[in-house]
């Protein structure tokens, strides 16, 4: 798909806006100086998120993808292999792994009312997860112009795409895995049948499809769900806030008070 414009045009539009004495009405002294130190971190902060996307691209590829697994579509149950989930002309595929089923121990409220709400709560979709597909639903169509996008979970197809109507997921592509060991192999499943909410990206080459990147920050000492941080656009809107994201006490929920 052609994109109108080019790194030329975005870059004068950038020139016109540059500002180095910029203020705001009624800022102190005390709140400028604060804020162009704090810029400084911000201009060190994106240099070091480009120096890690950078290596990120340069990852050699990795393993061969263990076999051409079979899911099943959330829309009809049709039998999809992994080898179909690349469009002509896209040779990146980025999966999203959803917790459905949910952690066994999370509490938090299950789906309002519909089919979903009446299952129990262990069976219903990961809220966190769930926060996460309503962004990639949102993204969808501009991803696809350039990339294969997948969310894949465990759970029987015709539940899947149950919930996707109750949430208005009519963009993303869901699959269920129920019947093959792709979360297993690629660690979006513990060995207990536990779901972990992971990110995967493979690529096809010219000598087959591999393996090209894991969100691991997860699984590394100190990691948490901030792996996810880069797709998962609520955390980014509140990191900008005075109170910011909170505690754990405050990630997504499927009920909210009014």
């Amino acid at each position: 798909m052609a994109v109108k414009g080019s790194p030329r045009d975005m870059n004068k539009w950038l020139e016109l806006l540059r500002d180095p004495n910029i203020h705001f009405p009624g800022e102190s002294s005390e709140y400028r100086r604060a804020r162009n130190q704090l810029l400084e971190s911000e201009a060190e902060l994106r240099r070091l998120n480009e120096q890690v996307a950078a290596q990120r691209r340069a990852l050699p590829a990795g393993g061969p993808l263990k076999e051409d697994y079979v899911f099943e579509s959330a829309a009809d149950g049709t039998k999809v292999r992994f080898s179909d989930l690349f469009a002509p002309g896209k040779d990146a595929l980025v999966i999203y792994n959803m917790m459905f089923p949910r952690w066994s121990e999370d509490s938090r409220a299950g789906a309002p009312g519909d089919k979903t709400g009446r299952l129990p709560l262990v069976e219903q979709p990961c809220s966190s997860c769930t926060s996460v597909v309503d962004g990639l639903n949102g993204a969808a169509i501009h991803l696809f112009a350039r990339i294969n996008l997948v969310v894949i979970a465990k759970t029987d197809h015709a539940r899947l795409g149950t919930y996707a109507q109750e949430r208005g997921w009519h963009n993303v592509r869901l699959l269920s895995s129920r019947n093959n060991t792709f979360k297993r192999d690629y660690h979006g499943e513990t060995p207990e049948g536990e779901q972990v909410p992971t990110l995967n990206v493979f690529s096809r080459d010219e000598d087959g499809i591999h393996h090209r990147w894991t969100s691991e920050l997860m699984f590394a000492p100190g990691g948490d769900p901030r792996h996810l941080d880069p797709i998962w656009p609520i955390w980014g809107a509140l990191d900008f806030t005075p109170n910011g994201r909170g505690d754990s006490a405050n990630y997504p929920s499927l009920q909210y008070d009014d």
